[in-house]
């Protein structure tokens, strides 16, 4: 028993970063319509650059100012690579393109950080267990697991709530009229996609804390992503989330009894959610419908 609950805690800690990954890749795909493969890239990005600020920020300055800056660099990247692909209707031109653009990125942190992985060191008073008796029940994992709960309410509340939100929601249902309406379409998507890259790299923060850092990190964490807005349903912001918890979950617990297949089941839910139910648990039009 305590083997199991070691491995279901370790799998909904894995589906917290599937969770928070599937956020900012729904978000981006909802508005820009990009199939971003370098999502885990911004991962890595943020996750790099929080480790090279933690001498001089600290671990909290360093967990604020990174995510921020993957951000920065998101904006960047959709004004200069993303936005002039807009007008191509296939989606395979941003698929090729944001899955060159992870292979640079992944090149890039080889290059000025090295091939090797490095430690990634998080404040004692957080990483210590909670109980004697559930060693793999600590403090950081609880705070990863509340991080990741504030940023999805934050982004609800963020979308619901402020002028900024309702519009990438109108842009979402209906681009065209929203532009019509006088709305920039063009500065909404690129903070759209600024802020998926942030949630990105805010999983990569909390990612390393866990998993270390490494070149390739992103790669690990990418396709399981996909695979939770799959099962949540493509438009359904709290579809990712509940997606991303499942099939970590769902990982976590298949590694006690047939370990071999801890990855597979991922991709057999994955189908048996698109032969049922081809839309999602939560797949409706829109992101809250």
């Amino acid at each position: 028993m305590e083997l199991l609950l070691f491995n279901a805690f370790n799998g909904l800690i894995q589906g917290v970063f599937y969770a928070l990954m599937a956020l900012g890749l729904a978000l981006i795909l909802s508005l820009n319509s990009v199939i971003n493969m370098a999502h885990g890239g911004f991962l890595v990005i943020g996750a790099y650059l929080a480790y090279t600020l933690i001498p001089y920020l600290g671990f909290w300055g360093a967990l604020i100012v990174g995510p921020i800056l993957a951000g920065v660099i998101g904006l960047l990247v959709e004004r200069a690579l993303i936005r002039p692909i807009y007008k191509r209707a296939d989606p395979l031109y941003s698929l090729l393109l944001t899955f060159g653009l992870a292979l640079i990125i992944e090149d890039l942190v080889r290059t000025i950080w090295g091939p090797q992985g490095l430690p990634f060191e998080v404040p004692d008073i957080i990483n210590s267990p909670v109980s004697s008796e559930y060693f793999f029940v600590t403090g950081y994992r609880l705070f990863v697991i509340g991080i990741t709960a504030a940023a999805a309410i934050g982004l609800y509340l963020l979308l619901r709530y402020t002028l900024l939100g309702i519009r990438i929601r109108a842009g979402t249902r209906d681009l065209e009229t929203t532009s019509a309406l006088g709305v920039n379409i063009y500065k909404l998507r690129a903070l759209n996609f600024g802020f998926g890259c942030l949630l990105a790299g805010l999983s990569g923060v909390l990612a390393a804390g866990v998993l270390g850092l490494t070149p390739p990190m992103g790669d690990s964490l990418i396709m399981p992503s996909f695979v939770a807005i799959i099962v949540g349903g493509v438009g359904s912001l709290f579809g990712a989330v509940v997606g991303g918890l499942i099939i970590g979950l769902a990982a976590g617990i298949t590694t006690t009894y047939y370990p071999a297949a801890s990855e597979a089941v991922i991709y057999l839910m994955m189908l048996i959610v698109l032969v049922v139910r081809p839309r999602g648990l939560f797949g409706e039009e829109g992101l809250f419908e």
